[in-house]
């Protein structure tokens, strides 16, 4: 009898303090490259193409994934509410708008006070985190 009550408190637990399997962080390849774009001024700036090569979906709004440059997070905006997993095969854009990091799949050219991502020579950190999890998805140095 006590051993029943102790494999039933056991069970109940289990389902109250959620003591299952921990939650996985999408296993995809990532791909980070130095690019340019231009905005709707004809001005070019460098940006960071973000490139999916293979694995897991990796779902880029901010429930799921955090985005982060140097250490800064990038703001996610894109065109439509059904583009928000990043599938292997596509890729996006992380740009300057007026002082702030954005990822967009269009490459935000409808932008006007785009301003270069970094200088030339120089090198910057793009860490994608798994929110879930809070487990490292990518961690990707780009040189300019």
């Amino acid at each position: 009898m006590v051993a029943i009550t102790v494999i039933l408190a056991a069970v109940i637990a289990a389902f109250v303090f959620g003591m299952g399997p921990p939650e996985q962080a999408p296993q995809a390849s990532l791909r980070a490259s130095a690019t340019t774009i231009t905005d709707d001024d004809d001005n070019t700036v460098s940006a960071i193409k973000l490139e999916h090569q293979g694995g897991d979906a990796v779902y880029l709004d901010a429930t799921h994934t955090k985005i982060l440059l140097d250490g800064n997070a990038v703001n996610v905006v894109l065109a439509d509410a059904d583009t928000d997993a990043l599938d292997a095969g596509e890729y996006v854009y992380i740009f300057n708008d007026d002082g702030v990091n954005f990822l967009d799949a269009q490459g935000n050219d409808t932008q006007t006070n785009l301003t270069a991502i970094t200088a030339t020579g120089t090198s910057t950190n793009v860490k994608i985190v798994d929110v879930g999890s809070q487990q490292m998805i990518a961690d990707l140095k780009v040189n300019f």
